[in-house]
């Protein structure tokens, strides 16, 4: 039987701590050579709007493979529709039976928050820190509670081309942290400017945030813009101004538009990007090594993270009750 699990469905079953635990795991598993990430060529055609991700992954110490089909499609907001939709499947890592079928937002959104806290974790400087958030969508909110529940900032700073975005998240952050200060900025640059740790979730196509503003001990976290090589939140001198980190060279060469365009500038080579996540989280590589340095975290997206969550919503979701099982071959 296989398990069909709806966004309402999926709100709220897990919490940010467990999903950051199993998304560090996973990354563990895949430095030990124990889990598989390979890249999948988007589908797109030239000339047409609609471009097609297939986003797949092993992840055996879950007992799961999982595969996540992600449309982006500008045109869409034009529709009234998001630019984004996805739906994850569930495999049996043993068998191959189909264990579930479920909407991919809220796993998207908790995986990819989930992952910017593990990369923060290991790469920004502990103590006491203000949190920058360039971008104010549900992206943007669940970046500061996965962040806070870890380690509480002092208050956080945000900037949005749209007030009533920056209203929305002050309202979702404080049913989530009780008395956190959310304070709007006039600029990203000046979220850079008053915060430690940055992090930009938004679909831009030209940089918002520049790496002259950038200032020694900071951590910048690169995660809002989609698979696609001409969108970048941040220009070529923020990913050449400190030790990079990536959360898969081979899809951070292939859709990172950041990237992409750094390298085109000259401001970093393809090997720049040779460090990823997994070495960080496994201590083959030290990461931040001086309070002083700064350390840039470019993520666009792996299916690894999407098993690694996928198998928190579906144990949590046959816990409750949830969801409606059907004979896929029947």
């Amino acid at each position: 039987m296989t398990l069909i699990l709806t966004r309402s469905e999926l709100t709220g079953l897990v919490a940010p701590a467990r999903v950051a635990a199993a998304v560090e795991a996973a990354f563990a598993e895949l430095a030990g050579g124990r889990a598989a990430q390979p890249y999948g060529e988007p589908a797109r055609v030239a000339g047409l709007d609609p471009q097609f991700v297939p986003m797949t992954a092993l992840l055996p110490a879950s007992g799961l493979a999982a595969g996540k089909l992600l449309s982006d499609i500008p045109g869409n907001r034009a529709r009234g529709l998001p630019a984004q939709q996805s739906v994850l499947v569930l495999a049996d890592a043993e068998t191959g039976g189909p264990l579930a079928v479920m909407d991919g937002a809220v796993p998207t959104r908790l995986r990819t928050a989930a992952t910017t806290r593990v990369a923060t974790r290991h790469l920004a400087r502990p103590g006491p820190y203000v949190l920058g958030v360039v971008g104010a969508g549900p992206l943007a909110a669940a970046h500061v509670v996965a962040l806070a529940d870890e380690r509480r900032p002092e208050r956080v700073l945000v900037w949005s081309r749209r007030e009533e975005t920056v209203r929305a998240l002050r309202e979702e952050v404080a049913a989530h942290v009780p008395g956190l200060e959310v304070a709007p900025a006039d600029s990203p640059r000046a979220v850079v400017a008053g915060a430690d740790v940055v992090c930009t979730v938004t679909p831009s196509r030209e940089p918002l945030v520049e790496g002259a503003w950038l200032r020694p001990g900071q951590h910048l976290n690169v995660v809002g813009a989609p698979p696609r090589t001409d969108h970048r939140e941040v220009d070529a001198a923020a990913l050449a101004a400190g030790l990079l980190v990536v959360d898969s060279a081979p899809v951070a060469l292939h859709e990172s538009g950041a990237v992409a365009a750094a390298i085109a500038e000259g401001a970093i080579t393809a090997g720049d990007c040779a460090l990823d996540l997994a070495a960080v989280v496994s201590g083959r590589h030290p990461g931040r090594t001086s309070g002083a340095g700064i350390t840039v975290f470019a993520s666009v997206g792996l299916g690894l993270e999407d098993a690694a969550v996928g198998r928190l919503l579906l144990d949590a979701a046959r816990e409750r009750g949830l969801g409606t099982e059907i004979a896929l071959a029947d």
